[in-house]
This record gives structure tokens, C-alpha cells and sequence, in this order.
């Protein structure tokens, strides 16, 4: 799979902006995914559920909400104080233009945004984005100072036919801005079989696509660098499963979907990091 890179320019002002980062960044990023889901209303209240929370989570996590684009106003709003981030769902790689129903990376970044998901499954399936996708998405969040939480994961047909890690590390090669800084990037395993399924990976199984993951991160930016990137599980996450999920190796977070919409499930999750 023939690597891309990002322009110099760009790659330099994200290295140069970020150094410190690296050395602080909170250990473990725990992202929810509001989906589409809640009407103004419930954004509110489940954003003030989530910022009365945050300041019990443990030191050592970052919270992170991705609300419908239409409530990250009101959500940044409620949130603002507590510590919690705010981040979009999807981005298109284009700054501006002719694109019904899109949005731009600088126009999440200009809401308040410090986040971004791209290459979900729901977004890969129903949209039809591949791997370049995704690659093209991650480079615009950079460019426009956003970190891209880069989804990768495989069907329940490429499990069976053993080919999980393959698929997953193919994904993070082809997905993943060569030369990006570590610091500024996540990456989130979501088996597709297992999103809003109420059916999990062992832990065997999901530590070793992690490890996948990591070597294949490792080999592409060098050891610092690949090493220091966050990897998030994601596919049915919950208060009853965090604990073991979150101590395995090379598991840095969670990118939550069903259970975001309680805050005290997204918040016992983020209290299985202490």
C-alpha cells in the first residue's frame, strides 16, 4: 500500500505546535459518539449530566464528546469550565466549496471543536468512504488543527476468516498521514460486528489487533512516535466491561457509542481508568 504524506508545511506547524502536548497528554482519551441522537433538549441536559461529572473522572483521562453538528453550540456551551472536550462526528476534506450537506474541518475547528471522528464504520458502510478516504479526511483535520480519531476495524466475515489483524493493520497504514506527529492523532479499533451489538472481542482478541496496530504505527513513524499514539476500543463499551478492556496492553481509551447517552455509564466508563 503505497503511503501518503503530508505537506511539509503543514506537517512542520504540527510538529513544531506540539512538542508539548506530548509530554502531557492524559494517558487515556474517553470519546463518546452521541451519533444522531437527541434533540436540543436532551443535548443539554445530557452535556450538563456529562460537565457536573467531569471533575470526578480520574486524572489520568481526557473526556470527549461528539454531539450532532447541529448541538455543539449548546454542548460546548454546558461543557465549558468542566474540562470535557467537544468534537465532531465526520469532517469532508475540503476547506469550502460545493458540498450539499457537508462540513468542513475549519468550520468544526471555528464551533470550538478539538476533535474529530473520521472513517467510522456507519460513515464507511453507509457513505461508502474507503481508505482514501479516510486518509484524506485525518490530513484535513490536521491541517486545520483538529485531532482525527482514525476508526479502523473489520468485518465479521474477515474474524472468521482470520484475517482480523491484517485487515486492521492494512487500515492503519493506508488511513494513518505518514509523518504526522504522534501527539496529534487517535486511532480507535471498532470491530463491525460488535458496534451496537452488545457483543464484545475477548481480550485476547482485542489485545492482539491493538498490538497489530501499534507495530504497524510503530513501523511507520519509528518507535517514539507510533508509540505514542492513543489506541481507543471501541464496539458495545460499558460500565460492566470498561475495567478489563482498559487494562490491556496498548488500550489507551474508548470510543463509546450507545453507552454515551447516559452520562453516568460515559462517566463510570472514564472511572475504570484509575
Amino acid at each position: 500500500m503505497a503511503s501518503h504524506t503530508l505537506d511539509s508545511s503543514v506537517n512542520a506547524r504540527i510538529v513544531a505546535s506540539n512538542k508539548d502536548f506530548a509530554l502531557s497528554q492524559p494517558e487515556y482519551l474517553i470519546a463518546g459518539n452521541w451519533k444522531m441522537n437527541g434533540l436540543g433538549a436532551d443535548a443539554d441536559a445530557l452535556a450538563k449530566g456529562v460537565a457536573a461529572g467531569a471533575s470526578s473522572a480520574p486524572a489520568v483521562t481526557e473526556l470527549l464528546v461528539c454531539p450532532p453538528y447541529l448541538h455543539i453550540d449548546r454542548v460546548s456551551a454546558a461543557l465549558a469550565g468542566s474540562g470535557a472536550q467537544v468534537g465532531g462526528q465526520d469532517c469532508h476534506n475540503e476547506i469550502s466549496g460545493a458540498f450539499t450537506g457537508d462540513v468542513s474541518a475549519e468550520m468544526l475547528a471555528d464551533m470550538g471543536c478539538s476533535y474529530v471522528i473520521v472513517g467510522h464504520s456507519e460513515r464507511r458502510d453507509g457513505h461508502r468512504e474507503g481508505d482514501p478516504a479516510i486518509w484524506a479526511k485525518a490530513s484535513a483535520a490536521l491541517r486545520a488543527g483538529l485531532k482525527p480519531i482514525i476508526c479502523v476495524g473489520e468485518t465479521e466475515q474477515e474474524r472468521l476468516a482470520g484475517k482480523a489483524e491484517e485487515t486492521v493493520a492494512r487500515q492503519v497504514r493506508a488511513c494513518t498521514p505518514d509523518g504526522v506527529d504522534g501527539s496529534k492523532i487517535a486511532l480507535a479499533y471498532e470491530p463491525v460486528w460488535a458496534i451496537g451489538s452488545g457483543r464484545t472481542p475477548t481480550r485476547d482478541e482485542i489485545a492482539a489487533v491493538h498490538k497489530a496496530m501499534r507495530a504497524a504505527l510503530e513501523d511507520m513513524l519509528g518507535a517514539e512516535a507510533g508509540g505514542g499514539i492513543r489506541l481507543l476500543y471501541g464496539g458495545s463499551v460499558k460500565p460492566s466491561n470498561a475495567k478489563e478492556i482498559m487494562a490491556l496492553d496498548n488500550v489507551n481509551g474508548a470510543l463509546i457509542g450507545g453507552a454515551s447517552l447516559k452520562a453516568e455509564d460515559f462517566l463510570g466508563i472514564a472511572a475504570t481508568c484509575a
